[in-house]
């Protein structure tokens, strides 16, 4: 008994053990549902079904993967294939218990089960449904295994902006999955400032006479780049009705989604009649990089599809790559949900059973209650499969999206290129630009040369005129005043003038016919609003205007303009009179304070040479008086080169030098400015810019019909009653003539060329100030249009060839008034012009009379160290010798040497008395230099006593 009783606990203990210690093998079930929904009895449909049966049957066979865990995969035929008929056959799937559902193949049908899905918190995997809105917080148990149409219409907007194109029309199938794709493909463009100008969407289940019908209108239209969305039935008969109707010719270009490469991959090769059908089309492939995985797998494709050839040979498509990684995904995730202690178990929904629908057997559904956790170690996948890296990023899409862009040629495709998410487009594969640092491949973003619908490699421009027969409605702005710009011919629908040459010369130079109609815009008695007309081209009343319409802030923002041909501010104008010579006129060359700066330097240059002259030059010595008058006279004569005196000094001489050459600039530049005071005829106006017209209260007249009175206005802050509008010339000239006090304006504000031909012929007026602002004139049209792409080429071509010059002659070229030439008024000469040789000579002063004072210091310690030497002197006091050396620096070098030399001698003569005798011959040395010491005393006026002892 005992014996039996040890046994039951050791059973106990052990499963007690097993259960503490995190043993789970007993939680894992031998097999594991899951199913799949798709239209099998279609071509893409039989290749999901081999390749999800090939990835279920390796993944069993792997006991690295599940254990000993099998996938029990349960196929669901969804042979309506639409999205309202397919939720019975998902009804049945989710009733087996499935813990995820492979599928569907229609975004349209995952609009509408992935509800179900959410409901029963079952994950549904689908690699197949392409729909970017399909990834929305709405459907969290919708996983996709694919990368979503978000990225392919990416690639495909780059492409279009790779070419240059603008605009482009959108044929789809009107369903959510071509919706919600044109939308993407939409943001993509708008992103580059693109746009889809044209959508032409067409039933899911269109006629071919359906469809000819919506290929016609695209016919009509302007843009001839055309994007067509649809899927593997429906897209080719697109294809098939616009051959037929002459759409795949010379300048076209058809860009179809994926859904083309998938059947070159999956049906391929085609017929030639099928071929001849997209010949030019390109077509983005999704990508996956070569790997052994992949190598192997395509060799097992080839022996798994041997025996499918009823309806022709099954090729490998992205989708069978797709598919077979989603199952091993799936496979990943369930044995981390396992080997976290998690089991599989299902409740009733007391949702379903509260509705009494018998027929729809809604109690066999049960919510998957762990699904909300395999959903989760879906996302937490990090695998490599046959598609390369397999992991999600943070925002629910896989990693690394990338595609081939096809050209399809004659029998086959070709590659031009690839797509990535992070390099975009470029000619070698993705992985290579990412293993390579920096910018490396910069040069790689070009794309191999493409053959074109009707077989040219030229690329095409992607946009002709509207093929309805009507001509562009051009507005043109009649005014009143200047019609040398544009003019009406009376009686007549012609235009002439210098805009209208220019645009007619411009259109001659594009490489295609512009149908237009010029249409008058204006009363003919009052100057039109550009801005005006401007909007009428966002209305659709004009398709463009040609004028005088200068290019603004507020206009850009509503139209697109071409290259500026003329260059045309705002400008002030205001009356002149001449004024006359005054009588102290030769005082007007400077400004007083270079009268100033001028003056001192004369006084300094003086004093400095005669301080570095008054030691070693008489004329430069005599009575304070006669210095001073010396230091003024010598200093101002310099301004003719007329000094008398003469510099013997080295640093004096270095001075005057340099102060001569000063002084010859000045006297230069006074006599340039006070010949052109005196010779050329000087105007003055109270008006002297924008500046002062701020500043003042009186009237300013403007160009009635311009932009200048807003910007007045709102930019420079005038008063508007203070605007006073004005139509012709004759009225600006008669306002300007009578002027503020007398009902008339103080200046005038109009656009620089109108000016220029105003002032031709009205010599009393004159432009004040600098031009305020930078205009130009162009032709506008609606946004993003091609021609005023095309005309802004062929404007910078007129202007290269001169043909823009030629115009302008022809139109604008007249006699300038005379008095144009004459100066508005007196340019002084500033201190500012002349201050660096100011600097030079100021400092050319301050450095001689630094060496000056070193050598004099010098000096005077040597003759002051002989002078202690002497036997009779003392040192003395610091002011006594301050004022020995004020003394010495007055006192005349030559002078100073002398007294050294005699003084020298005296000192010999004591020493000699001293030593008791002294040899003849010495005696006559020293009476021979006593003598030239008289002699030298004599001649300098000196009155001292010599006295000679002989012994």
């Amino acid at each position: 008994m005992v014996k039996v009783w040890l046994l039951a606990l050791m059973i106990l203990y052990n499963g007690f053990s097993l259960t503490v210690f995190g043993i789970h093998n007993s939680t894992r079930p031998e097999f594991v549902n899951i199913g799949a929904l798709f239209s099998f009895n279609t071509s893409v449909g039989k290749i999901i079904k081999i390749a999800i049966e090939a990835a279920v049957e390796d993944v069993n066979s792997d006991p690295n993967i599940l254990g000993e865990t099998k996938l029990k995969l349960s196929l669901q035929e969804d042979s309506k294939y639409r999205g309202f008929l397919s939720i019975a056959e998902v009804l049945q799937v989710m009733a087996r218990h499935n813990v995820a559902i492979i599928g569907p193949h229609s975004s349209v049908t995952a609009h509408v089960i992935t509800h179900i899905a959410n409901e029963l918190q079952v994950p549904l995997l689908s690699f197949s449904a392409l729909d970017p809105t399909l990834s929305s917080l709405q459907f969290p148990f919708f996983i996709r295994t694919c990368h979503s149409d978000l990225f392919q219409m990416a690639a495909i907007a780059d492409l279009v902006d790779y070419y240059g194109w603008k605009e482009v029309i959108a044929v789809y199938i009107d369903d959510d999955n071509g919706r919600n794709g044109i939308v993407a493909l939409g943001d993509k463009l708008a992103e580059r400032r693109c746009r889809i100008s044209y959508k032409a969407p067409v039933s899911p289940e269109a006629t071919p006479e359906e469809i000819t019908n919506v290929l016609v209108q695209v016919a009509l239209a302007e843009s001839r780049i055309i994007v067509v969305h649809a899927n593997t039935l429906w897209g080719p008969k697109v294809f098939s009705v616009a051959r037929n109707l002459g759409m795949m010719g010379t300048g076209y270009v058809w860009i179809a989604t994926a859904f083309l490469s998938a059947i070159l991959d999956i049906s391929g090769p085609l017929s030639s009649d099928k071929m001849d059908e997209i010949q030019g089309v390109l077509t983005p492939r999704m990508y996956t990089p070569d790997s052994e995985l992949k190598r192997r797998f395509v060799l097992k494709w080839k022996n798994l599809t041997r025996g499918n050839t009823a309806d022709g040979p099954l090729g490998l498509s992205f989708l069978s790559l797709y598919a077979y990684d989603t199952i091993y995904a799936l496979a990943h995730a369930l044995d981390a949900f396992f080997k976290q202690g998690n089991k599989i178990t299902f409740t009733n929904d007391s949702k379903l059973l509260s509705l009494h629908g018998d027929t729809l057997n809604l109690e066999a559904l049960n919510v998957f209650n762990e699904g909300n956790t395999l959903r989760k170690n879906i996302y937490g996948v990090n695998m490599t499969g046959v598609t390369g890296l397999f992991k999600y990023a943070p925002d629910g899409n896989l990693v690394n999206p990338a595609y081939e862009i096809i050209n399809v040629i004659g029998s086959g495709s070709r590659r031009i290129g690839y797509w990535s998410n992070q390099s975009g487009l470029s000619a070698v594969p993705p992985e290579t630009i990412h293993s390579k640092p920096g910018n490396g491949f910069r040069e790689s973003k070009k794309l191999l040369p493409v053959i074109w619908p009707g077989d040219i490699d030229q690329k095409p421009r992607g946009w002709v005129f509207p093929n309805n027969g009507r001509l562009l409605r051009i507005g043109v702005p009649i005014s009143v005043s200047y019609r040398q710009f544009v003019s009406q011919v009376p009686g007549t629908d012609t235009f002439q003038g210098f805009c209208i040459d220019v645009f007619l010369s411009a259109v001659n130079l594009l490489p295609y016919a512009v149908p237009y109609k010029f249409i008058p815009y204006g009363d003919g008695k009052n100057n039109p609003s550009c801005t005006e007309l401007v909007r009428l081209i966002t209305t659709g009343e004009f398709d463009g205007a040609v004028g005088d319409i200068a290019i603004t802030t507020e206009r850009t923002k509503m139209v697109d303009f071409t290259q500026p041909y003329v260059e045309s501010g705002l400008v002030v104008v205001a009356p002149v009179r001449g004024s006359e010579t005054s009588a102290l006129a030769f005082l007007a060359p400077f400004t007083p304070r270079m009268w100033f700066v001028t003056a001192l330097f004369f006084i300094i240059v003086g004093t400095v040479v005669w301080i570095l002259e008054h030691r070693v030059n008489d004329e430069f010595r005599g009575p304070p008086k006669k210095q001073l008058i010396t230091i003024f006279w010598f200093s101002f004569s310099t301004m003719f080169f007329s000094h008398r005196e003469n510099t013997v000094s080295t640093l004096g001489r270095c001075v005057l030098l340099i102060w001569l050459f000063v002084v010859l600039i000045i006297t230069s530049s006074y006599t340039a400015s006070l010949t052109s005071i005196l010779t050329v005829q000087q105007l003055s106006s109270p008006i002297k810019g924008i500046e002062s017209l701020v500043n003042s209260k009186e009237p300013i007249g403007y160009s009635q019909g311009s932009f200048s009175k807003n910007y007045l206005i709102q930019e420079v802050g005038i008063d508007e009653s203070r605007l006073v509008p004005l139509i012709t010339p004759e009225q600006v000239t008669k306002s300007l003539e009578k002027g503020p006090r007398d009902g008339g304006i103080a200046a005038y504000i109009g656009q620089r060329a109108y000016i220029d031909i105003f002032l031709s012929s009205r010599c009393q007026f004159t432009v004040v100030g600098q031009e305020f602002t930078r205009n130009g004139w162009g032709f506008a049209f609606p946004r993003d249009s091609p021609l005023a792409v095309d005309l802004s080429t062929a404007i910078l071509q007129m202007a290269d060839n001169g043909d823009l010059q030629r115009i302008h002659d022809k139109w604008l070229l007249s006699r300038a008034c005379l008095t144009q030439g004459a100066k508005l008024e007196v340019e002084r000469l500033e201190l500012k012009s002349f201050w660096g040789l100011y600097v030079i000579c100021g400092s050319a002063c301050l450095l001689t009379l630094l060496i000056y004072l070193i050598q004099i210091i010098r000096q005077y310690n040597k003759h002051h160290s002989e002078e202690l030497d002497s036997p009779d002197q003392n040192s003395g006091s610091g002011s006594t010798r301050l004022r020995s050396f004020l003394t010495f620096i007055d006192e005349k070098e030559e002078t100073v040497k002398n007294r050294s030399k005699r003084k020298k001698m005296e000192r010999i003569s004591y020493r000699s008395s001293e030593g008791g005798s002294i040899s003849i011959n010495s005696n006559k040395d020293y009476v021979a230099q006593s003598s030239s010491c008289i002699a030298d005393s004599v001649s300098n006026g000196g009155s001292e006593q010599v006295f000679i002892k002989v012994v």
